[in-house]
């Protein structure tokens, strides 16, 4: 007679749990995708899953190109890249946030040309301006990778962080 007893009793809070709940698939800010109007993408770029990447010798001292590009379908232009920092791969919104003219890569907008704008550098400015960053790759996993992070405003004022790139320096 027990043992029926809480069958009944589970049955019915298990009956009673399937109906307590609406799931109307509207979630919180906490939960959702977090995607802009406007999606800022790097052509050319590489990417495993994280943040998209380029990979540049140390021996060939070739220059770090990032193109941004928003999509011609948006009704929008890239007016500049308004501030861009680097760093170690830890670098975060807030490092861009707080970078001030002397701590923020660029020391001027860098213009944009319709959808695009193209951030140009080499590895000698960025060891110039973040000396404290490692650039010489590790033995294993045979590279070592630096960051940059953009803050970058439309014709209409509007401003975007993308997601970071990194560069993959290889010997």
């Amino acid at each position: 007679m027990k043992n029926t007893f809480i069958n009944i009793l589970l049955l019915a809070l298990l009956a009673g749990g399937s109906f307590s709940c609406k799931d109307d698939l509207i979630y919180s800010d906490l939960v959702r995708d977090n995607r802009p109007a406007v999606p800022v993408t790097f052509p050319g770029t590489t990417t495993y899953g994280f943040n998209p990447f380029i990979i540049t010798s140390l021996a060939a001292g070739a220059p770090i190109q990032f193109t941004l590009s928003i999509p011609a379908s948006s009704g929008r232009t890239i007016r500049e890249i308004t501030k861009v920092v680097g760093g170690a791969t830890g670098i975060n919104v807030a490092t861009l946030n707080a970078a001030t003219a002397t701590t923020a890569f660029n020391t001027a907008p860098i213009a944009g040309s319709g959808t695009t704008a193209v951030f140009t550098t080499t590895l000698a400015a960025f060891k110039t301006k973040y000396p404290a960053v490692a650039t010489t790759p590790v033995a294993l996993p045979n590279y070592t990778e630096i960051q940059f992070l953009f803050l970058v405003t439309l014709d209409d004022g509007t401003q975007l962080v993308p997601a970071p790139v990194r560069v993959r320096i290889v010997a």
